[in-house]
C-alpha cells in the first residue's frame, strides 16, 4: 500500500513538472513578427496563425505542436479576434496571441489642421492608412452636415464644416464616419462660441461668426494677437467699411501662384473684400476654438488696419496715417 501510495506521488510529482516546464516553455517562445502592424483574417485560430509563422520561419513545428497541448490545458486562449493590430517588439508568442484575443485593433491617426482648406483636408482624409475612401469631395462633406434648423439656412459649401483636431480610428473605419465626428466637433465649438460672444459683437448668426473666424485663422497665427485682429474686422463691420483682407482674396482665386497682385484686388469674385463690403459668402479655411472665440468675443479698440511685421505679429493702427507709415516700416522699407 505504502509503495503504491510513493509510486502515485512521485508520479503526480513528475506530472507537474512536466506541465510547468511546457507551460514555461510555451510562455517563452519568442515571435519577431516582420512588421508591427498586422491583421487577423476572419476564421482565424490561434493554432492556425502558429502554423502560418511556421511556414514563414518564424517559429518551429516542434513549438507549434507544444502550443496545441498548451490550448488542450487552456482552450479559453485558442480564440482571436480578427482585426488589425499593433505589434510591440520583443513579443512572446502567448503574448501576441493574447493581444489578438483581446481585440484591441490598433489606433490610427488623422489630423487636420487649423487654416487649411477643406480641399487640403481632403487630400488628408485620402492619404490616410487603413481607411475606407468613401468620401472623394466637398459635396459629400456638405451633405453629411446636420446643420440644425434654428441656427438659420444651412451652409451651401462644406468648406470649414471640419473641427481641426487629431481623431483616432480602427482599421476599416469609413472616411464619412471621420467626417461626422469632424462635424460634430465643430457645431459644438461654434455654437459654444456663438452663446459666448459680445452682446454688440456685429454677427447674425454662427455661419457669419465661422466665416469671421475663418479669415481670423488665416491672418494672424500668434494666439495673443486674435482678438485684435478680431476688433478690427468688427469695427470696420460696424462702419460699414470693406474688411479688405488678403486670405479671402486668395481663396477665390483658382491657381493662385503665391503672389498677390493689383489685378488680384481687383478681381471682383464674391471673396473679395476690397470690392466687397461685408463678409464673404463663405468662410475660407479650417477654424480653431481661439479664432472662434476672438471672433465672438472681439477686444474693445479704435483699431481699423494692421500690417505684418513679418515675423508672425502685427502692427495695428486706429489712422490710415498710421497704418501708412507703418507700411513704409515693415514693407516697403523692408524689401531688399
Amino acid at each position: 500500500m505504502l509503495k503504491t501510495l510513493k509510486i502515485i506521488l512521485i508520479t503526480g510529482i513528475l506530472l507537474g513538472l512536466g506541465y510547468y516546464l511546457s507551460v514555461r516553455y510555451v510562455q517563452q517562445i519568442p515571435l519577431n513578427l516582420s512588421a508591427d502592424i498586422h491583421t487577423v483574417a476572419p476564421g482565424s485560430s490561434a493554432l492556425r496563425l502558429c502554423r502560418q509563422w511556421q511556414q514563414q520561419a518564424l517559429v518551429s513545428e516542434s513549438q507549434c505542436l507544444m502550443l496545441r497541448l498548451y490550448l488542450k490545458l487552456h482552450p479559453e486562449d485558442a480564440a482571436v479576434q480578427q482585426g488589425v493590430y499593433r505589434i510591440a517588439n520583443e513579443q512572446t508568442l502567448l503574448q501576441v496571441l493574447a493581444l489578438f484575443r483581446s481585440g484591441k485593433e490598433a489606433q490610427f491617426a488623422l489630423t487636420l489642421i487649423e487654416g487649411e482648406t477643406l480641399q487640403q483636408s481632403l487630400a488628408r482624409l485620402q492619404q490616410a492608412e487603413y481607411l475606407q475612401q468613401d468620401i472623394t469631395n466637398a459635396e459629400q462633406v456638405l451633405h453629411l452636415l446636420q446643420w440644425p434648423e434654428d441656427w438659420g439656412p444651412a451652409p451651401q459649401h462644406g468648406e470649414a464644416l471640419l473641427y481641426p483636431d487629431t481623431y483616432y480610428y480602427t482599421a476599416n473605419s469609413s472616411a464619412a464616419e471621420l467626417v461626422k465626428r469632424a462635424q460634430q466637433t465643430l457645431l459644438s465649438e461654434l455654437d459654444t462660441a456663438w452663446q459666448q460672444r459680445d452682446i454688440d459683437v456685429p454677427l447674425q448668426n454662427r455661419y457669419q461668426l465661422l466665416i469671421l473666424a475663418s479669415i481670423i485663422e488665416k491672418e494672424s497665427s500668434y494666439p495673443p494677437e486674435k482678438t485684435l485682429v478680431a476688433s478690427v474686422f468688427a469695427n470696420r463691420l460696424r462702419k460699414n467699411m470693406r474688411l479688405q483682407t488678403d486670405p479671402s482674396v486668395i481663396y477665390g482665386i483658382a491657381d493662385f501662384n503665391g503672389n498677390i497682385t493689383r489685378a488680384d484686388l481687383n478681381n471682383p469674385h464674391p471673396y473679395n473684400t476690397y470690392r466687397h463690403r461685408g463678409l464673404p459668402p463663405g468662410p475660407i479655411s479650417l477654424v480653431g476654438r481661439p479664432s472662434l472665440l476672438a471672433a465672438a468675443q472681439p477686444a474693445e479698440t479704435e483699431l481699423y488696419y494692421f500690417v505684418s511685421k513679418g515675423d508672425g505679429t502685427h502692427q495695428f493702427s486706429a489712422t490710415l496715417e498710421q497704418h501708412n507709415a507703418a507700411v513704409r516700416k515693415y514693407i516697403l522699407e523692408a524689401k531688399p
